[in-house]
């Protein structure tokens, strides 16, 4: 029989990575394309679609030239993005201006206007948070970054682009509306405008009483199709765009946080995940839908047909190590001597690996682009904590990794809440999981056994091929669990465990004593 073989794209923040799978999802290879994005006041944070595009057209076209198997084989793609992005199209699929993306938190005043009312709750009128947890499982965060911040943002302050849109997409769903001509989005896709009745999971649907309060037009949204449903084959422009038959089949796909819970092989009810990207999150599928309202924190529909995922976000985890190469180490100055900057994170892991456990007393708090959970706060930032003349580089470069599994211990504690259960172990996944230093002190923050998986970058595109093999026919969801590629695990060593369950709770006191001066510095 001919081998049949699928092709992900994964969107990411930094640029998409198109990697090739069998169909029973191992690994062939993968291309990875950069693509910047643009930070502008007032808390903006833009990219270009067409660069979206031209990268992924650059990744595809450079692994299918490597030939690792034939062309004509790639028998179906599937996409997942970054998520709570949003793409002003016209009526010809054309970009209105740049993508609003994840980071972007203009809409901020706009979308607490629509939670504000005569009795509140931290910003949150108590008949509308009723409503819209009882439908949705959740609500627009007052910190302005989920999609329908976004939108309101246009509609207020750009109200001719509001006027001129045919339709808002997220990133995943602009992606297959450029392969397929298809204008859709998934039910788990479009969690994060909280304008859907996700009570009964078969029929997610548009709720004319969340889009009145949410005060969206219907008709500028996309028609909601399954988690499993395929879109159709290629178009002829975009199969020549990408060097493939425009016979291969697109599967819809599901956005970066739950191919991430797929592709870390955490399927089954409960299982955790932690992902360590340039952001972070931590969650598990659950049966139920749930909601911690006040940290942020929900179950919503996820890419497996019938499952809830408990969903959250810290805003800044690998960026933080990235903030480290290119603001202070690196930062292109005349003190960089070098025309390159080698591979500084294989470097990081060995300079981390010297300093002990606790970093001497330095503490990093990595909220440097405020915070999302376990609380909503768009004000506070990152620092070092009890510098003196004896820290070391060493002892920076492992507190920055110990400061973000503080925040992970700090989020972890209100997902086993929700969840009712305690998390062990926690599959590892996100290029931050490449980091053998970096599970091990995450096991010891912790308390809880890290186990990583298999080329960890690629947890995403994993879970998106997972989708394709499900959405064809070609494996079950119950199989993903059985193939769960785990090569190192991680456990809690009881004597570090002593020294960051104190600093963990210095860590705290440094949020809440500072919490109101970041207040009066940000606003």
């Amino acid at each position: 029989m001919t081998e049949h073989y699928i092709l992900a794209i994964d969107l990411g923040t930094s640029g998409p990575k198109v990697a090739l799978f069998t169909t029973q999802c191992e690994t062939l290879g993968y291309e990875f394309e950069p693509t910047p994005y643009y930070l502008l006041p007032n808390g903006g944070a833009e990219q270009k679609p067409e660069e979206w595009w031209s990268a992924i057209c650059t990744a595809t076209r450079r692994l299918l030239d490597r030939e690792l198997v034939p062309r004509e084989q790639v028998v179906a793609l599937c996409c997942t993005s970054q998520w709570s992005g949003t793409v002003a199209l016209d009526r010809d699929g054309q970009p209105l201006m740049n993508a609003i993306i994840w980071m972007d938190a203009r809409g901020a005043p706009y979308v607490q206007r629509v939670n504000s009312g005569p009795l509140s709750v931290q910003g949150y009128a108590l008949d509308k948070l009723y409503t819209w947890v009882r439908l949705s499982g959740g609500i627009a965060a007052n910190f302005g970054k989920d999609s329908l911040a976004h939108i309101l943002f246009i509609k207020h302050e750009l109200p001719e682009i509001y006027h001129t849109t045919y339709k808002f997409l997220e990133p995943k769903d602009y992606l297959n509306l450029r392969l397929t001509g298809v204008w859709a989005t998934s039910a788990d896709t479009i969690t994060l405008h909280w304008v859907t009745d996700n009570r009964d999971l078969s029929q997610v649907k548009y709720s004319p009483t969340l889009l009145r309060m949410a005060t969206l037009d219907r008709e500028k949204l996309p028609d909601i199709l399954p988690p499993l449903s395929v879109l159709g084959k290629l178009t002829l422009r975009a199969a020549q765009d990408l060097g493939l038959s425009p016979d291969v089949q697109v599967v819809i796909g599901t956005p970066d946080i739950p191919s991430a819970a797929l592709g870390s092989g955490a399927v089954r009810d409960y299982e955790a995940h932690l992902y360590i990207g340039t952001s972070s999150w931590l969650g598990c599928h659950v049966p139920n839908k749930k909601v911690d309202v006040f940290h942020n924190i929900g179950a919503l529909p996820s890419a497996i047909p019938g499952k809830y995922l408990i969903t959250n976000e810290q805003q800044t985890s690998g960026a933080s190590l990235t903030f480290l190469r290119d603001n202070i180490l690196y930062h292109k100055d005349e003190l960089l001597t070098q025309e390159g900057t080698p591979d500084v994170y294989k470097i990081f892991d060995r300079i981390a690996a010297r300093a002990p456990a606790g970093s001497g007393g330095l503490i990093f708090t990595p909220w440097l682009y405020g915070e999302r959970t376990p609380v909503d706060d768009r004000t506070v930032r990152g620092g070092l904590f009890n510098l003196s003349l004896g820290s070391t580089r060493e002892h920076i470069i492992r507190a920055v990794f110990e400061g973000v599994a503080y925040n992970t211990r700090w989020l972890l504690s209100y997902v086993e809440k929700l969840a009712k259960r305690r998390m062990d172990p926690i599959n590892a996944v996100g290029g931050g999981a490449n980091s053998a230093i970096w599970c091990q002190i995450l096991a010891d923050v912790l308390g809880r056994n890290i186990r990583q998986t298999k080329d960890p970058i690629l947890a995403n595109a994993r879970g998106a091929a997972y989708l394709a093999a499900a959405a064809l026919g070609l494996m079950t969801f119950d199989e993903i669990s059985e193939q769960a590629y785990i090569q190192q695990s991680y456990t809690p060593n009881p004597e570090n465990q002593k020294i960051y369950n104190r600093l963990f709770n210095e860590f705290m006191q440094i949020y809440q004593r500072n919490k109101p001066i970041y207040a009066r510095l940000n606003q």
